[in-house]
Order: structure tokens, then C-alpha cells, then sequence
């Protein structure tokens, strides 16, 4: 009597995870096949890259020289406008996290340049850190010597 339950409850089993075909209806926005459409023609497009000479060609992970932190606004401009009077050619960036401004300089690829910068600047700023973050990539001098 076991013998039949139990091939009772296997034939059930089976028969009740045996798959039928059936039917799929996709309702869908008909403005996704239109994204989809723009998207594929965006892809297909041959982008032919633009090199700026004045400006930052891309934007990579290199290093920046911290000069001054602090908390008063009017001082941290101060201390870009004494910077940049003496080093026109840097870029300067400000950024605030609550509650300090931070003054950072430079666009480095390597560690080294920005160690050399902030060696020359040892004595004029007390506070200074090398930071490795996003950069704009600096236009490369072509030397035809």
C-alpha cells in the first residue's frame, strides 16, 4: 500500500512540473522603441575627436598641491589672487566641504612633479598636501628641436 501512495505522489509531482507552451503578450510604451532607435543611430556615429590647443584635452587621475585650508571665505580667495600672482600659469581650484574651504593647485600626472612644486612653495605656505585625484590633463608642449 506504501509502494502505491508513494508512486501516487511521484506521478502527481511530475505531471504537476511538466511545462505547457504558452503565449507572451509584451506591453510595453512605444516611445521605449524610439529610445532605443536614437540610441542605436547615436552609436553608429563616427565622432571625430576635437584637440583643443589652449585648454584640457581630457580629464584623468593625476595629483594637486593643497596650498591653504580654512574656514573664511574672503581669505582662501586671498591666497589664490597671492598664488596666482606668482604662478600664472597654474590652475587653481577651490572646493568647500562644510566647513572649510580647500585651495588646491596644479594639474600633475605624476606624483613627482607636484612634490617639486610643493618644495618651491615650502616656504611661502605653511600647510601643504599632495592630493592624487581627477585632473584636467594638461596640453603637452611639442618640442620639434
Amino acid at each position: 500500500m506504501k509502494i502505491i501512495i508513494t508512486c501516487f505522489i511521484y506521478m502527481c509531482g511530475f505531471s504537476a512540473l511538466a511545462q505547457t507552451r504558452g503565449q507572451v503578450t509584451v506591453i510595453k510604451n512605444p516611445l521605449i522603441d524610439s529610445l532605443i532607435n536614437k540610441r542605436l543611430e547615436l552609436s553608429k556615429k563616427v565622432v571625430t575627436p576635437t584637440i583643443k590647443r589652449n585648454g584640457p584635452i581630457v580629464a584623468q587621475v593625476g595629483y594637486r598641491v593643497q596650498i591653504f585650508y580654512g574656514s573664511d571665505r574672503r581669505e582662501t580667495f586671498q591666497e589664490q589672487a597671492r598664488f596666482k600672482g606668482m604662478y600664472q600659469k597654474l590652475n587653481t581650484y577651490i572646493t568647500y566641504r562644510e566647513p572649510n574651504y580647500y585651495l588646491r593647485v596644479g594639474d600633475f600626472r605624476t606624483r613627482l612633479e607636484a612634490q617639486r612644486l610643493m618644495n618651491e612653495l615650502k616656504p611661502m605656505f605653511p600647510t601643504l598636501f599632495i592630493f592624487r585625484e581627477k585632473i584636467n590633463a594638461p596640453v603637452l608642449e611639442e618640442n620639434y628641436d
